[in-house]
């Protein structure tokens, strides 16, 4: 059967699992929000950086923690760092990113990881796949799929969240890598979206297959620092979310083969205030779906498709670490951003992290050397 790119672009099957019953540090706090009231849960603290969380078929969840730590957490405890894990380079923004599981994760324990690796040439971006232990205490077949190929020695703009398709092929994002003009060269990993199969092969339906006008790895090209991506399991679209200058944070849509700007065009300023590029359009630019200006300064996405919630089905779930908030963006019937409610605004610190859980709860993780993970529920709901 050949796999089309509208069903390229649906999401990796939910794992079919009940939740575990978390143990909860303290008592939920409790706010009422625009169209529902919900409750805050603490599930576990103490945690170092967190970065990114997944629930595992258990109900257990796994979490990065920046340092090069990956724990599971279950029954309100961290466990001991799971061995296995690759060396990281813990340099500036860079360290243990993201964690993704394979569609079959229960059957066959693969899962995906994102981190800043060293080199000679300093510091960049690599993607590895390994298999999780039935006991959860250690990775084998530990494999690196994908290094990006120019490294440098500055610390910022790795990116890198992992979104898994329904192909298991794995869309990713780099960052600029704090030299902006690379976001515009076809023959640089940085500043882009990326999407490889997961053994590391290139997909035939990636634009530049061929390498011919760029890398064959590239999927999208004229991102700053995308730093979350997600699939909408409704309709298998692709979206991101990237920190802007000052100002400038950008949703996009990444289309195969599009330029979504940076630094041509931007809606953000640079640091200094003076102008970046030529405005905010230019022919054979992109515009983002939903932009901020003053910044948020985001750290993930994801789409609210759960049963917990039915208000706010089709909303879009975004973290902002400096305005320390979740963000809910209503769309319309086309797509478009039409309203945002800001949640739980300076409540838990820098939200780095938010993913819909099977049972419909939002899990959150706070940024920082005391980091938490949070679950948002319904009033009541502690299961």
């Amino acid at each position: 059967m050949t796999m089309t790119l509208a069903n390229l672009l649906k999401p990796a099957g939910l794992v079919s699992v009940l939740m575990a019953a978390p143990a909860l540090a303290d008592d939920p706090k409790q706010f009422t929000t625009e169209k529902t009231a919900v409750q805050v849960d603490t599930i576990a603290s103490g945690l170092d950086n967190p970065w990114s969380v997944e629930v595992l078929p258990d109900g257990a969840s796994i979490v990065t923690e920046l340092g090069g730590t990956l724990r599971i957490i279950r029954g309100g405890k961290a466990s001991a760092p799971i061995s296995g894990v690759p060396k990281v380079a813990r340099q500036g923004q860079g360290g243990l990113l993201d964690v993704a599981l394979d569609p079959a994760f229960a059957d066959n324990r693969t899962l995906f990881l994102s981190m800043s690796t060293a080199d000679d040439g300093g510091y960049g971006t690599a993607i590895v796949r390994a298999v999780l232990s039935e006991d959860g205490k250690s990775l084998t077949q530990v494999q690196e799929l994908f290094r990006m190929n120019k490294f440098t020695g500055k610390g910022q703009h790795f990116g890198s969240r992992i979104v898994v398709a329904a192909d298991g092929s794995l869309f990713f994002g780099i960052g600029d890598r704090g030299e902006r003009d690379r976001a515009q060269d076809m023959r640089d990993h940085a500043g882009a979206i990326l999407h490889i199969k997961a053994d590391g092969s290139i997909p035939a339906v990636n634009p530049y297959m061929d390498g011919k006008a760029g890398l064959a790895e590239l999927w999208s090209k004229g991102h700053r620092n995308p730093q979350g991506i997600t699939i909408d399991p409704d309709n298998g679209q692709l979206l991101t979310v990237e920190h802007g200058a000052r100002g400038g944070d950008e949703i996009n849509i990444p289309k195969p083969g599009k330029n979504y700007g940076w630094p041509v065009i931007t809606f953000g300023k640079d640091y200094s205030g003076v102008k970046i590029g030529v405005g905010q359009a230019a022919d054979g630019y992109e515009q983002p779906l939903h932009y901020w200006d003053p910044s948020i300064a985001p750290g993930a996405i994801d789409v609210y498709r759960g049963a917990m919630f039915p208000q706010w089905t089709g909303n879009l779930l975004v973290t902002a670490l400096k305005s320390e908030l979740l963000a809910r963006l209503q769309r319309d019937d086309s797509g478009a951003v039409v309203a945002e409610e800001r949640l739980f605004e300076g409540e838990f610190g820098r939200i780095r992290d938010v993913k819909v859980a099977p049972d419909g709860a939002i899990l959150m993780l706070t940024d920082g050397d005391d980091g938490a993970l949070l679950r948002v529920s319904a009033p009541g709901n502690r299961t």
